[in-house]
């Protein structure tokens, strides 16, 4: 069935306290969703984020963000006051999210609502705690852990960096308290996007969720499973992730995420992968598997290296793990197949029969040979005008070259009257892709500062953005759903 949706994360809803949660302005924007006819909200990872701030660096592939955690609910609730809220400052102003500033004020209120909690623990708490046991007490401690460590990496943790060593077991004792702050997030967390997402369900809404396919160094998971990964006797990784050398980037990309172990994985055919994949769908409807190239073949950049350049192309488990995912049920995917895509890439898309991804502003090459282009569309496929990875439709139309733009014009019969940014989203709305997705940004005409995310660029500026209440009006929601209807979406 064709459809469209609209991709806005979590941190960017607006919010009195410096960072989007699942408050009213999250019910509000699926009201908003509703109105424009749109049938998906995608977001980006939901995880608690570490370095540089990024979703797609967790400390955990199972937990959620603490920080999406809605504190009007947890006074509803009477775990704090107004005032123990509104005395605080959390942000410079509601365009950005300072992530210094609520991680130095965010975690002390939570505290104060754990205290609270502990006089009064809801009876399906226990319920909870057992049906997460798998992941949830080696989080807990991996968490109580580094704070006690003054948030050093793992591996500057003695005798601790040893999950399964003596002191380890003694901190288990230790640090209970600590253990139960994290469970009692994580409680908080999943009750709250329980009801967000009953109610976009309730609203006709469907939630993208994104997995990334390689977890952090410093997260729980490589702690707590390093024989997951490619790792050596002192846990230090032996290979790291990245991508080549390309047009973009003269020195590849370095990730530096631990690599999977498969031959490892593989043995109880894929288990901690497939866990991983029916924990995000309780969460999401649909589940947008990053980096698919990279169950294929994966670039493998030794570790203590400064560039990408030194990497070689590894094979992944290719077609063995589309098996074992495909015995998930009630869970569809979208392979995100951007990228450097060889032919056994080419070979693993078909053989999965996964819907792959087409973005807009890769399609107007001059020479009109891109594969991007909509007329060249198979069905089954997702159109984007860009991801978070993107500029802006507006910043691109800004940075777009002459002969570009002209082939974009000619193409789409862009006109001053409609405006390009919406002929090019015409461009999408109409083509045969199943799915048609576009950032709130590009409907909200923002430029540069709205971009979510420079890859391989710590600048103090990614993930920042944030919506203005005031953006997501009825008349936009009008207009976006009237192309909506034009195009049988």
């Amino acid at each position: 069935m064709r459809a469209s949706g609209i991709i806005m994360h979590i941190s960017s809803l607006p919010s009195p306290y410096g960072i989007g949660t699942m408050g009213k302005e999250a019910f509000r924007f699926v009201d908003f969703l509703h109105r424009a006819g749109q049938k998906y909200w995608q977001v980006l990872p939901i995880g608690p984020t570490g370095c540089g701030d990024s979703p797609y660096q967790s400390f955990s592939a199972f937990a959620g963000n603490p920080y999406f955690i809605d504190l009007d609910i947890l006074i509803e609730k009477g775990l704090l006051t107004k005032e123990e809220v509104r005395s605080v400052h959390w942000c410079d102003s509601d365009d950005k999210v300072y992530y210094g500033t609520i991680y130095e004020n965010r975690w002390p209120v939570l505290r104060k609502a754990y205290h609270s909690f502990k006089k009064s623990v809801p009876a399906d708490y226990s319920k909870f705690l057992a049906e997460n046991m798998d992941w949830l007490m080696d989080y807990a401690l991996f968490m109580a852990l580094k704070d006690k460590h003054e948030g050093k990496c793992w591996l500057e943790w003695g005798e601790a960096k040893f999950c399964e060593s003596e002191a380890t077991a003694n901190y288990r004792k230790e640090l209970r308290e600590d253990m139960n702050f994290y469970c009692f997030l994580q409680y908080e967390f999943y009750a709250q996007w329980k009801k967000l997402s009953d109610y976009a369900h309730h609203k006709g809404i469907k939630i993208i969720g994104d997995v990334p396919i390689y977890v952090p160094l410093d997260s729980a998971d490589v702690w707590s499973r390093p024989e997951l990964f490619q790792l050596d006797e002192e846990r230090k990784p032996t290979g790291v992730a990245g991508v080549p050398p390309d047009y973009f980037t003269a020195d590849g990309q370095l990730w530096g995420n631990p690599l999977y172990d498969w031959e490892v994985i593989e043995k109880d055919n894929f288990a901690w992968w497939t866990e991983r994949l029916k924990a995000a769908g309780k969460l999401f409807d649909v589940i947008r598997l990053d980096h698919f190239r990279g169950f294929a073949s994966y670039w493998n950049v030794p570790y203590g290296d400064k560039t990408a350049r030194g990497g070689k192309w590894v094979t992944g488990p290719g077609k063995r793990f589309i098996d074992a995912i495909n015995t998930i049920e009630g869970i569809d995917f979208i392979a995100e197949d951007l990228g450097v895509l060889t032919p056994d890439v080419a070979e693993l898309m078909e053989y999965s029969g996964l819907p792959g991804m087409k973005v807009l502003q890769f399609a107007f090459d001059p020479s009109g040979t891109s594969s991007y282009l909509p007329h060249s569309y198979e069905k089954n496929c997702v159109c984007y005008t860009g991801t978070h990875d993107n500029a802006t439709l507006a910043q691109w139309i800004d940075e777009a070259g002459e002969a570009e733009m002209g082939f974009a014009a000619r193409y789409l019969g862009l006109s001053e009257a409609e405006g390009n940014i919406w002929g090019i989203i015409r461009g999408g709305m109409c083509s045969a892709a199943e799915l048609f997705v576009a950032q709130m940004q590009d409907y909200l005409e923002i430029g540069e500062e709205g971009r979510m995310n420079m890859p391989g660029f710590l600048n103090g500026q990614n993930w920042r953005w944030r919506a203005d209440g005031n953006m997501l009006t009825d008349e936009l929601a009008v207009k976006i759903g009237e192309m909506t209807r034009r195009y049988g979406r």
